[in-house]
C-alpha cells in the first residue's frame, strides 16, 4: 500500500508517566521522533499542571490543563505512553491523567484511540506490573491498547546518555511498536472510511 503524499500526517501524542526533570520515562518519548516514519509527527504532552480528579470541576469548564490535555488526545490519531512503576503499580500522575480523560464515559476522547503502552524502571522487571495496570485503565475507557508490543525497558538509567535513549536493541524494539500502532491507526482509519 503506498502512502498518500497528500494526506494529513498521522499525529501521536506521548505522555510520560513521570514529572521529574530527568525522569527516564521522558528522555525515552523524546528519542522516538526519528524512528518515526516522516508522515508522522509526535508531540509530548506535559502532564505537570493537569490537577487531581475531582468531580465537582468535571463538567463543560474544566480546569484549563485538563481541557488542554482531553483537545490534545482527541486530536491525535494514536498515544503512546511510557510511564515508571511506582510501589508495584501506575504513578498517581498518569493514572490522574487518564482518569481526566476518560470523561464523559463511554464517549471520552480516549475512546477507541490505539496506544502504545511503554514502561521503564532502573530495575530488573521494567516496570511489567505498572503496565498491567496502565492497560487495564485504558481497556475500561475503550482505547484500544496495543496486545502484540510490550515493551518493559529494565535498566533503563544505563540506556539513557543526555537525555536520550540510546540502546539499540531497545529502540529497535521501539521501533516495531511505533510501527504496529501506525499500522493500526491506518488500518482503523480504513474501516471508519467503508463504514
Amino acid at each position: 500500500m503506498t502512502a498518500n503524499p497528500n494526506a494529513a500526517p498521522t499525529r501521536l501524542v506521548a505522555i510520560s508517566g513521570s514529572i521529574r526533570r530527568a525522569s527516564h520515562c521522558t528522555a525515552v518519548l523524546r528519542s522516538l521522533t526519528p524512528l518515526l516514519p516522516p508522515t508522522a509527527t509526535l508531540e509530548l504532552f506535559p502532564l505537570d499542571d493537569v490537577p487531581m480528579y475531582n468531580a465537582d470541576l468535571d463538567g463543560d469548564s474544566p480546569p484549563a490543563a485538563v481541557a488542554q490535555l482531553k483537545a490534545a488526545i482527541a486530536a491525535a490519531d494514536g498515544l503512546v505512553i511510557c510511564s515508571p512503576e511506582y510501589n508495584y503499580g501506575i504513578p498517581g500522575v498518569l493514572k490522574n491523567a487518564i482518569d481526566w480523560a476518560s470523561r464523559p464515559g463511554f464517549a471520552s476522547p480516549l475512546k477507541g484511540k490505539p496506544v502504545l503502552v511503554m514502561t521503564a524502571s532502573p530495575g530488573t522487571a521494567g516496570g511489567v506490573r505498572a503496565q498491567a495496570q496502565i492497560r487495564d485503565a485504558l481497556a475500561a475507557t475503550l482505547a484500544r491498547p496495543l496486545v502484540r508490543q510490550h515493551i518493559a525497558i529494565a535498566g533503563v538509567a544505563s540506556r539513557i546518555q543526555d537525555g536520550r535513549l540510546v540502546d539499540e536493541p531497545t529502540l529497535g524494539f521501539i521501533q516495531a511498536g511505533l510501527v504496529d500502532l501506525l499500522g493500526e491507526i491506518r488500518w482503523l482509519q480504513a474501516a471508519r472510511q467503508q463504514a
